[in-house]
């Protein structure tokens, strides 16, 4: 039964540090400090991109967009079926297993596909702007650590 719980203890860990690499730009900073600009501030407004860079940007943007509403839709919907795998399981881990993996498996999904995003809106840029992106990106999640 603990080895239930440790599970869903670090199926929980696991979802709240993905939701992070989504959500870093709305984190406000310990003790006052100012929020870091967002991902969308970074590149809209600080990396100086030409016309034809932010239209390349602006598409893939769109394009994910789209995909990352169905990626969210499908954590969601393993989130439910987690909690009613737990409700029902009465400390059974084998019981609510499946349901952990079906959540890991659209958690990962859903963080592979942030990332592949990021990387291919990267090689929109020239160096020097990917070299700033690239900091704001390791800033962003690595935030809590420092």
């Amino acid at each position: 039964m603990a080895i239930a719980w440790k599970s869903i203890a670090v199926t929980v860990a696991l979802a709240a540090a993905a939701s992070g690499v989504g959500a870093w730009a709305g984190a406000s900073w310990v003790l006052n400090k100012q929020a870091p600009p967002s991902l969308h501030e970074i590149v809209h407004k600080e990396l100086d991109l030409s016309s034809q860079q932010l239209a390349k940007i602006e598409g893939i943007e769109t394009r994910f967009a789209g995909q990352r509403v169905q990626l969210e839709g499908r954590v969601n919907a393993a989130n439910g079926e987690l909690a009613e795998a737990i409700r029902v399981s009465n400390g059974d881990s084998r019981a609510v297993q499946p349901a952990v993996d079906h959540f890991h498996d659209a958690m990962g999904d859903l963080q592979q596909a942030t990332i592949a995003h990021i990387f291919e809106m990267r090689t929109v840029m020239n160096d020097a702007q990917a070299r700033r992106f690239d900091r704001s990106v390791v800033e962003a999640l690595t935030a809590d650590t420092q």
